[in-house]
């Protein structure tokens, strides 16, 4: 289950061009038999997140969770400590039912101001270092900042953009997929 924002549920794109969507395509390439479900929700903070993750989980089955929460957090200016405690519970109520957990880290924008960005990169490391869950250290690495790669918004990414971004996410994946199948 792809569980984010906007930047999982594909703003601006169509729906076969989201991340989850290519991620499923790049799964199937390589032989892996899950689906993926995309639970993106546009606008969503990592307090939205944490009030429908019991209800994104409830079906059953889930085995993997990309997280990929925080960015509006970010984009707010909200409290950092807030939102490590919703992602924190939100990777405690996955790891619950089962789930492991693949936490995508965001960076605070640089007019956040330095301890900001700094505190906001130490949440997530924290997060997984204490829950024992691989980090994608930046959600949007190679993408964040290329005008090339994003929609008008400067914020979004566009189909290529999105095309680096699931290839992140899959290289991150990858090794628990690879474990899993030794299960």
């Amino acid at each position: 289950m792809a569980f984010g924002d906007s930047l999982t549920a594909g703003y601006g794109l169509r729906p076969n061009e989201s991340y989850p969507a290519l991620l499923q395509e790049r799964l199937r390439r390589d032989g892996f038999a899950y689906e993926v479900v995309n639970a993106g929700s546009s606008g969503d903070t990592s307090a939205g997140g944490l009030r429908r993750i019991d209800w994104a989980l409830e079906a059953g089955g889930v085995r993997f969770v990309v997280l990929e929460l925080g960015a509006n957090d970010l984009l707010r200016g909200q409290a950092i400590g807030e939102m490590r405690r919703n992602l924190s519970e939100i990777i405690r109520r996955a790891q619950k039912r089962g789930a492991r957990v693949l936490l995508a880290g965001m960076i605070a924008p640089s007019n956040a101001g330095r301890e900001y960005q700094r505190e906001s990169i130490a949440a997530y490391q924290s997060l997984a270092a204490e829950y024992g869950v691989p980090l994608i250290p930046f959600f949007l690495e190679g993408v964040a900042g290329e005008a090339r790669l994003n929609l008008e918004d400067g914020i979004h990414p566009n189909p290529e953009g999105t095309i680096i971004v699931a290839e992140t996410v899959y290289r991150a994946l990858k090794p628990l997929l690879e474990e899993d199948a030794k299960r």
